[in-house]
């Protein structure tokens, strides 16, 4: 064989082994993915009651993976800040998330209640212009005067969302005397109103931190943030908050019951 087919034949071959590298390489990503999936949601469940993780060994046994895989899986939840690996103790569980449900109308004090006090820093309150958007989804005139409120609020000293509120001025001037550090406004405004809260429609979806949220909310720039637009209706059909709320992703967890419905 002429020396220049046999240079082709082996960087043929040279190709093939990287590319069969980086396939098992792929695979083993694949499948410590999943198991990280598998382990977070014992981790945030109570699953390891313990708080430490079985060793290593255990968990490669227990679902079948290798040593590879399980330590790539551990490295993707220790990089979320749910578990930390300490000397002579093994993986243990170092975060929280706290539950919000998505199937019920209800405050976030309402919401953790079992989990602590959940306090308020009002860190704006005040009548704005209203924009056009917040306008028409509240159904005042445009540039009416609304009242904005921007939240930071706790559980336990923690940070865990900041909170901008807009409600039209008829409500919401009432609320400028009210106790909005330990009362969460869906209380207040039913108290004001004399109705119950009905409905509200909801999107949520994953955003970016920004400087000033990140430092507000004490997380890195650039932490992945759940955000949550809800605009809440009185029993009557009103719209009377619509509400833009940045959770920390890394401190709560969104849940709900579905049914099927075609």
């Amino acid at each position: 064989m002429p020396s220049s087919d046999r240079i082709r034949e082996h960087a043929g071959q040279g190709a093939t082994t990287v590319a069969a590298h980086r396939a098992r390489r792929r695979l083993r990503a694949d499948q410590a993915r999943q198991l990280a999936d598998i382990l977070r949601r014992q981790l945030l469940t109570g699953g390891f009651p313990a708080g430490t993780l079985p060793h290593e060994s255990s968990l490669a046994d227990d679902y079948r993976a290798s040593r590879n895989t399980v330590r790539q899986a551990l490295d993707l939840l220790r990089a979320e800040g749910l578990v930390e690996r300490l000397p002579g103790v093994g993986t243990v569980v170092v975060a929280q998330k706290y539950p919000h449900g998505l199937d019920r109308l209800m405050g976030l004090a309402e919401t953790l209640h079992e989990h602590g006090h959940v306090t308020n820093e009002v860190r704006t309150m005040g009548p704005v212009a209203a924009p056009a958007p917040v306008a028409d989804r509240l159904q005042v005139q445009a540039g009416a005067d609304v009242l904005y409120i921007e939240r930071l609020r706790r559980l336990g000293g923690v940070p865990l969302s900041l909170d901008l509120t807009y409600i039209p001025l008829d409500v919401g001037a009432d609320l400028l005397g009210a106790d909005l550090e330990n009362t969460d406004v869906f209380r207040l405004l039913e108290a004001l109103t004399g109705q119950r809260l009905g409905h509200a429609e909801i999107t949520l979806e994953a955003v970016n931190a920004d400087a000033h949220s990140a430092a507000v909310l004490e997380a890195p720039r650039g932490a992945a943030l759940l955000m949550l637009e809800r605009l809440t209706h009185l029993a009557d059909g009103r719209p009377v908050d619509l509400e833009f709320i940045r959770f920390r992703g890394d401190r709560i967890s969104m849940g709900g019951l579905l049914h099927r419905s075609l």
